[in-house]
Parts: C-alpha cells; sequence; structure tokens
C-alpha cells in the first residue's frame, strides 16, 4: 500500500516555519502546499522534540530575558532622568 508522497526534511521546515515563525494560518498553509493540517501539526511536534530546536528555543528564551532586563534598566534610567529635571531648586530656575 502506498503511504502517498513522501516530503523532504527542508520542505517539512519549511512549512512549519510558514504558520510558526512568520504568523500563517494552519489552514492557509495547508490549502496553498496541498497538504492536510494534520500533517503540519505532526511535523510540528516532531521539530518540536528534536534537539536541534530545543537548542534555539533556548536560545531565544535567554535572548529574551536579557532584552527584558536591558529594557527594565533603560525604563528605570529614564524614569531617574525625567524625575531629575522637576528637582532643580527654585533659586537656580
Amino acid at each position: 500500500m502506498n503511504k502517498g508522497i513522501r516530503f523532504t526534511y527542508e520542505f517539512k521546515q519549511n512549512a512549519v516555519a510558514q504558520f510558526v515563525e512568520r504568523g500563517y494560518a494552519v489552514s492557509e498553509v495547508s490549502e496553498r502546499l496541498g497538504i492536510s493540517t494534520k500533517s503540519l501539526y505532526t511535523w510540528k511536534a516532531q521539530f518540536a522534540k528534536s534537539p536541534q530546536v530545543r537548542s534555539e528555543v533556548a536560545k531565544q528564551a535567554a535572548e529574551i530575558g536579557r532584552l527584558k532586563r536591558e529594557f527594565a534598566r533603560a525604563t528605570e534610567q529614564r524614569k531617574i532622568l525625567k524625575n531629575r529635571s522637576g528637582l532643580v531648586p527654585a533659586c537656580a530656575r
């Protein structure tokens, strides 16, 4: 019994990236590529188990954490500088 068309790793990766990273609807990607939504979700689950993908996700999470800390620090500095201008003594004005 024929199991159907076999897709390359790159094809699967690109198909999953279209709805995971680029924000397209799964149904839209499925229709455009002529594959089932079930296949897309299966491929997504397979890639999520991959050590390479987990490593990339960990790197991205670390980067997000670093950026959040940097943003909080910049926000605090901005708040300090903004309040500082209001602290000028009346005689200096």
